[in-house]
């Protein structure tokens, strides 16, 4: 199973383009084996807007995961963000043609496939078709209807949507760095695998990815996702008030922000002065910690406010969709010195930090737990449950195909039920492999 073990996630962000390299150790935790960073020069809001300098920040971030490691790279699953993306809910159903005939993966994999022909505006492409609850002849909130009689199979479907030149330009990225794109994720849906657990999954939560130049958000309620949203601002936005409002050069800001920045003014004493060099022998500049709290508070209230509209409009003060284990901040952003404070006093929901150390081995060093890598634990968390469950399906057939050619001589309705469990195998295993093979073909197409 050696082949099956490691997976490699990229996290193409705004200001940093992250590999990550790892596998899942004996206890069923992930280890670490090799990350590379390198400064994203290209990206804007997490879309490519320069594919020469994409291309090689990707390649030295490989690079120097593969030195860390002393693999060769060869395949990537991507994470996906930015502006363009929407999300949208739809409602579809399948007639079966023998209601006789318990349900398998294959009327689902029917039934998600109806959703992606669904025509969307000019330019876009659906990233990802999540069902919620399914109906089966009318009986309603059933979560799993494999092995279910019925008629007619109905679901309600979380669609997420994005642009296509974008989905494009970042697969062009990809190949043209030498690597094999295998897989294309919703970089919120990885983080919240990162650092949610699913009790709070199934309480109801709200995860907030605080990027460089983009907020994902991802709404969870009884264990299902139930809404996402991106907005258009993050820490850069930030770096760039801090620039614009103490006249200095944006690396300044930056260290500014990491070092000395609060989102919350009143922590900040009136005489406590920070002193930044001058340019080429000018005079040095004092800035008043308080007035730089100032500046940041007033832009991470806009963002936790945007955030916080985008949780109403999912319906948050309606009981029956209360998010009762509150929000979940992670990403970059989540360093800001006092932001779970200030989240709490303005939307009045539990908040907490979001480390991606819930599903990573003890041993992980510090840095890799910090929420900066959130995405990439994700990412690569998914690559190594896909693989393990296309390994497990694979093994189930095989065993199940014994199995029906030594019971050749049991009765007749076995021999039907048997390879009819082998084929609901099969094809759970190839769902997801019809869509990689599908979108790999979209990107070949696009070349």
């Amino acid at each position: 199973m050696e082949h099956n073990e490691i997976a490699v996630g990229l996290d193409i962000g705004t200001t940093k383009i992250v590999a990550m390299i790892g596998r899942k150790n004996e206890y069923g935790k992930m280890e670490i084996i090799g990350i590379g960073k390198s400064k994203s020069l290209g990206v804007h809001r997490g879309v490519v807007n320069n594919i020469t300098q994409t291309i090689q920040s990707i390649q030295q971030a490989i690079q120097e995961a593969e030195a860390d490691s002393g693999l060769k790279i060869e395949e990537v699953v991507v994470g996906i963000a930015g502006q363009h993306i929407r999300s949208l809910q739809h409602s579809d159903y399948i007639t079966r043609p023998n209601p006789d005939e318990v349900i398998d993966s294959d009327d689902i994999y029917t039934l998600c496939n109806q959703v992606h022909k669904l025509v969307m505006l000019p330019g876009e492409e659906i990233i990802h078709v999540l069902p919620q609850e399914f109906k089966v002849d009318g009986q309603a909130e059933i979560k799993e209807p494999i092995g279910m009689y019925g008629g007619r199979l109905e679901a309600n479907f979380h669609v997420v949507v994005g642009q296509v030149s974008s989905i494009r330009n970042i697969g062009r990225c990809v190949k043209s760095a030498g690597l094999e794109l295998s897989a294309v994720t919703l970089e919120p849906l990885a983080s919240a695998n990162a650092v949610l657990s699913q009790e709070e999954k199934e309480a109801g939560v709200a995860l907030i990815d605080i990027g460089g130049g983009t907020t994902d958000l991802a709404i969870f309620k009884d264990g299902i996702i139930r809404h996402t949203a991106v907005i258009p601002f993050g820490g850069n936005v930030i770096t760039e008030d801090i620039k614009e409002g103490c006249s200095i050069i944006e690396k300044q800001a930056e260290l500014l922000k990491i070092k000395f920045g609060s989102a919350w003014p009143g922590e900040n004493k009136d005489n406590e002065i920070v002193s930044i060099p001058g340019l080429r022998g000018r005079e040095p500049k004092e800035i008043t910690l308080k007035n730089l709290s100032k500046i940041i508070h007033a832009r991470v209230v806009e963002i936790i406010e945007q955030v916080y509209l985008e949780i109403k409009n999912y319906g948050h003060e309606e009981q029956k969709k209360k998010l009762i284990a509150g929000m979940v901040i992670t990403g970059g952003g989540a360093q800001l010195k006092h932001l779970k404070q200030l989240a709490e006093y303005i939307t009045g929901m539990d908040t907490r930090i979001g480390y991606p150390n819930e599903h990573l081995a003890g041993d992980s060093d510090t840095e890799t737990t910090s929420p900066l890598y959130a995405t990439a634990v994700g990412l690569v968390l998914n690559s190594l449950e896909q693989k393990n469950a296309k390994f497990q399906n694979q093994a189930g057939t095989v065993e199940q195909e014994v199995i029906v050619e030594e019971g050749t001589h049991s009765f007749n309705t076995d021999e039907e039920d048997e390879p009819t469990s082998a084929n609901s195998k099969t094809t759970k295993k190839s769902v997801f492999d019809k869509w990689a093979e599908k979108f790999k073909d979209f990107l070949d197409n696009a070349e």
